[in-house]
């Protein structure tokens, strides 16, 4: 297994978790921030207040996003399995 195949698997490999991990962590610091104006308009200064909502909002993205997340790890899996095809003939 030469270096460029090492580089190139592992690049891969981080671009595709950095494209799944980008909505579901947008959608968390969306909703942080709206959680944060709202706590900053009405001085509420509840610490659960921060956290359910990002909860909530993230278990929903993780959920409607599951076909997608999947679809991306087949394709990644296909490509290190063919890439371990090529390096074993």
């Amino acid at each position: 297994m030469t270096e460029e195949l090492v580089i190139e698997l592992l690049t891969d490999v981080f671009f595709t978790v950095f494209q799944i991990l980008l909505p579901i962590l947008s959608v968390a610091l969306v909703v942080g921030i709206f959680i944060s104006v709202f706590q900053a308009a009405t001085s509420i200064q509840e610490m659960t207040l921060t956290f359910v909502p990002k909860i909530i909002f993230t278990g929903i993205a993780v959920i409607l996003l599951i076909p997608w997340i999947v679809e991306k790890m087949i394709g990644i899996t296909n490509r290190v399995i063919a890439m371990m095809n090529s390096v074993i003939q």
